[in-house]
């Protein structure tokens, strides 16, 4: 039986549980499933480790507005505009902020 993405990534995680890479795209694996309160544990869980991947706070934020979470998806935006460094990524985000009434 062929392993899916998921499962390929949950294994990965188990002997890795440190990478973030993984752990985002197991999060993406979630989002692209319909499982978005799992996504959100995962996107939790990179932005904890590294307040930095601005990546995780925009797909995150949109996890959460897929959910009706307005202001949580807010919070989520604004706290990954204070973290992130790059210039574009902030952009995008303060524009998914713009879009909510932020």
């Amino acid at each position: 039986m062929e392993q899916t993405r998921i499962e390929m990534l949950q294994q990965f995680l188990t002997q890795n549980p440190s990478s973030t890479f993984a752990r985002y795209g197991l999060a993406m694996e979630y989002v692209k499933s319909g499982e978005l309160d799992r996504a959100m544990s995962e996107f939790d869980a990179v932005v904890a480790a590294d307040p930095g991947y601005s990546a995780a706070y925009f797909h995150g934020g949109q996890a959460l507005e897929k959910l009706g979470r307005l202001e949580d998806a807010r919070a989520y935006y604004r706290r990954g505009i204070a973290a992130t460094m790059d210039p574009h990524a902030k952009s995008e985000l303060e524009a998914a902020l713009d879009i909510l009434g932020g």
